[in-house]
């Protein structure tokens, strides 16, 4: 039955909240978890599915996302039929290179969509980590008989809404039918969020996107979805594992200190449903004789004097003699020199940090140097 279905990725979404992680990349493109991008999750959550077929939506800054999906090796995409499609925002004449919105992405896509055998369609962003297989909704999908299925996991009670970071709530029925979606709400009782996965059929994806687009209406929650709850039969569908939700800068160092501890990793990469990403070869890191590493994770490449602590170094990061990282990331090729004291701080790939400086944030607004910069 999953063979049926082919695989949509709206990789271009714009969120300004996660601020200099974002200015020369797609979130798509943005790295984690020591060696992986964000756009590695959604695409081996349908590979592990047996998706044949799936197309990748970008829009602005785009260039690492595709060079790090390339021909679809790594998810075993690369096809003479079928296999992985880069979908760019040009097909529509009045579109300059970037989507007002979800809504008009998909149309964008329409001809991928008509050009696919498979009947159903799944869709899924690239702004949540999770490990997940479809086979299961998609039987949940069929048999209830809905015309749109959302992905969703529970939140604890007594949670905060910031309405920044544009959270869909659904308010269902006991049977997981869809009667009412909140987005943004002030105050809520509802607690199942939106993972804004979908399962639908191709004809009617089709349709709701056409007629959304003919009324000048671009956000998929807000007009697609929510506009047709009483029309339609949406359901939903709990994912009950982890998840990581890319907001903001804070959750993004969150999800790094999540991934410090050993059961939410087996959780998110299990051996039976690996999350594959571009190889790289790279020889081990190295730590000298004065290194000390407590409780962090270190990719291949790195080379450590110094003092690293609950903190994560992504590929061929250097920490000089006397440094001292702690609950800090750094991405690959970062160089930290001696006697420098970092402290919730995130740096972006290539950046370099003088000897002897110091840098101390915050668990709710670490620090962020951007991506070649020089402190």
């Amino acid at each position: 039955m999953i063979r049926d279905a082919c695989g949509l990725i709206y990789a271009g979404e714009e969120i300004t909240n996660l601020r200099e992680l974002v200015d020369q990349r797609t979130v798509g493109a943005l790295p984690i978890g020591g060696k992986y991008r964000t756009i590695d999750f959604p695409l081996s959550n349908m590979v592990n599915s047996d998706i044949r077929s799936v197309g990748v939506i970008v829009s602005r800054n785009y260039n690492s996302l595709m060079d790090h999906l390339g021909s679809g090796k790594e998810w075993d995409l690369s096809r003479k039929s079928e296999g992985l499609f880069i979908l760019t925002p040009f097909s529509l004449r009045e579109n300059p290179g970037t989507y007002r919105g979800k809504i008009e992405a998909l149309k964008s896509s329409m001809d991928y969509l008509r050009r696919v055998r498979q009947e159903y369609c799944i869709l899924a962003g690239a702004t949540s980590i999770y490990n997940f297989c479809y086979d299961e909704m998609m039987r949940f999908h069929v048999d209830s008989g809905a015309d749109i299925t959302i992905l969703y996991h529970h939140i604890g009670d007594g949670h905060t809404v910031d309405e920044r970071y544009r959270d869909v709530f659904l308010e269902l029925e006991d049977d997981g039918r869809v009667r009412g979606i909140e987005i943004n709400p002030v105050l809520t009782i509802h607690t199942a969020r939106s993972l804004k996965s979908y399962i639908v059929r191709k004809d009617i994806l089709m349709y709701l996107v056409d007629e959304s687009f003919s009324k000048g209406e671009y956000k998929f929650s807000e007009n697609l979805l929510r506009s047709n709850v009483d029309r339609i039969k949406i359901m939903a569908y709990e994912h009950k594992g982890y998840v990581g939700m890319l907001r903001s800068v804070p959750a993004y160092f969150q999800i790094h200190m999540d991934l410090l501890e050993a059961k939410i990793r087996d959780e998110l990469f299990p051996l039976d449903n690996r999350i594959y990403t571009k190889t790289k070869d790279s020889v081990p890191a190295r730590h000298t004789q004065a290194a000390e590493v407590r409780q962090s994770l270190i990719a291949n490449g790195c080379i450590i004097a110094g003092n690293v602590e609950k903190s994560m170094l992504f590929r061929d990061v250097r920490v000089g003699k006397g440094a001292k990282f702690k609950n800090s990331i750094a991405l690959s090729g970062a160089v930290i020199e001696e006697n420098a004291n970092l402290e919730y701080v995130i740096l972006d790939k290539n950046t370099l940090v003088r000897q002897n400086s110091r840098l101390v944030g915050s668990k709710d607004y670490p620090i962020v140097i951007r991506k070649g910069g020089i402190v």
